[in-house]
């Protein structure tokens, strides 16, 4: 049996900063409207987003508040790309480059936030 993550759940406290954050400077294709509800695909992976202008049923015991998510995305080449990426969207990074283990391996990782505060992390396998 093979089983593999479809969508995960992040809170924001205001859509459009988020909206444009994560198409913008992590190149979600953005499902639903762009300027208020939308969720944030990855090819074949989806970040579902609860936050103002929705009432999600049902929801984790204890929910994640805006800010409280912790993320790795797999950057498609060296990982000074991607700390370039960053700057060039006004995002500085926090932490890297460093060696991590994520799920194929180890990589080289770069740390930084969204707009709330929750920690995100660009590793490259390269």
């Amino acid at each position: 049996m093979e089983i593999n993550l479809d969508h995960c759940v992040i809170h924001v406290s205001d859509r459009a900063c988020s909206n444009a954050f994560y198409h913008d400077v992590l190149g979600a294709e953005l499902v639903g409207d762009p300027d208020g509800v939308a969720m944030y695909r990855f090819g074949a992976q989806q970040l579902n987003v609860h936050g103002p202008g929705a009432e999600p049923d049902p929801v984790a015991r204890i929910p994640v508040p805006p800010g409280g998510s912790d993320l790795c995305f797999v950057w498609p080449g060296p990982i000074k790309g991607a700390i370039e990426h960053l700057r060039q969207h006004g995002v500085e990074p926090e932490l890297g480059p460093v060696t991590r283990h994520g799920a194929r391996g180890e990589g080289t990782s770069v740390y930084f936030r969204d707009p709330d505060g929750s920690l995100l992390e660009f590793i490259s396998y390269d």
